[in-house]
């Protein structure tokens, strides 16, 4: 039997839900790990659409389970009815959704508030002492959860490649370590079972950041 592992998606597109890249990448590795991902989204309405072609938000209203359907390919159950008892690992995908659907990192920065169905779930697997993989924004839900944490988002120096370097200072501000890692590198906290990845943090050829998701997943696996 292969280890169960729940993936959980905060909608679909980059600019107001999970990347689908990203998401896509965890779904193909943990296949290849022989892994059962068991996709979960929350059943509540998006902070906002945006027009991808734009990059402006409209008037639309969508929900986060019903767009998270369309990655997972219609094979999806509320979040709600996660049980961590069954499943053996967490992962989250990143995309500016987790900011705005998941939390409110992307109004409120450390202010933020973590969506409760979010942070009973991390809290969850974590007290289990259950895998947890992170990728591209996503640390931050551990950044606020779990003080102390060992993370990374990539760079902490803002340049061309890592436009969004100003997360990692966000984050030790929160208390936690920031550790710089490559774009096809992962970084373990052994005691607290995180992997962390940067992905889309870095302006980064994707089959790079493809093959660094491909890490934090073999590693959640090996973990689990």
């Amino acid at each position: 039997m292969g280890k169960r592992v729940a993936v959980v998606l905060a909608g679909c597109g980059v600019y107001d839900g999970s990347e689908i890249h990203e998401s896509s990448a965890v779904l193909v590795h943990l296949s290849r790990e022989g892994a059962q991902a068991e996709v979960y989204a929350p059943d509540v309405d998006q902070m906002h659409v945006v027009d991808h072609v734009k990059g402006q938000p409209t008037q639309e209203k969508r929900n986060v389970l019903v767009e998270s359907a369309r990655i997972a390919r219609g094979n999806i159950k509320d979040l709600a009815k996660l049980d961590v008892k069954g499943l053996d690992a967490l992962i989250i995908p990143g995309g500016f959704g987790v900011a705005k659907n998941l939390s409110t990192w992307a109004t409120q920065g450390k202010n933020c508030v973590i969506s409760k169905a979010v942070e009973d779930v991390l809290k969850a697997f974590h007290a289990a002492k259950k895998p947890i993989g992170l990728c591209c924004i996503s640390p931050v839900l551990a950044a606020k959860i779990f003080p102390g944490c060992e993370l990374t988002v990539g760079h902490d120096r803002e340049c061309e490649k890592w436009p969004y370097a100003k997360t990692a200072e966000t984050m030790k501000e929160l208390g936690c370590k920031h550790v710089n890692k490559h774009v096809t590198e992962i970084h373990v906290d052994v005691k607290n079972k995180l992997v962390t990845t940067s992905a889309f943090m870095c302006n980064a050829p994707i089959h790079d950041i493809y093959d660094g998701i491909g890490k934090m997943v073999k590693e959640v696996v090996r973990l689990a």
